[in-house]
């Protein structure tokens, strides 16, 4: 009988595996971000950290200086718009587990950007 219910458990363990959450993947970025951004450029200022939060991969600002909108894909891509007032940046980059990086453009100025999973 022992050797019955092992069978019988290695059986469920192997079904239940694939019935995990379908949506898993889209959401395995989900969680409150600190995003510094570095500007190339001294007229454009020193930078700045950012808050944004991600849920079900839609991104959305955490401040309410700044707005923030965008998207994160399943394989951690990412695209997002950050304004505040008139100024206006757009951002290009990836995520994986618990950073990330990638280049920003506004109209007069462009820089780079980090991420990390607070």
């Amino acid at each position: 009988m022992n050797a019955f219910r092992k069978a019988l458990f290695a059986a469920a363990a192997v079904i239940a595996v694939p019935l995990a959450p379908a949506n898993a993947a889209t959401s395995s970025f989900d969680g409150a971000w600190n995003v510094r951004i570095a500007s190339s450029s001294q007229a454009c200022g020193n930078g700045a950290t950012v808050a944004i939060g991600i849920n079900n991969g839609q991104i959305a600002s955490s401040s309410a200086a700044v707005t923030a909108s965008g998207r994160v894909a399943d394989a951690g891509r990412i695209n997002v718009t950050l304004s505040t007032g008139i100024k206006r940046a757009v951002g290009f980059g990836r995520l994986s587990g618990t950073s990330g990086s990638g280049t920003w453009r506004g109209a007069m100025c462009t820089g780079t950007w980090t991420a990390e999973r607070m």
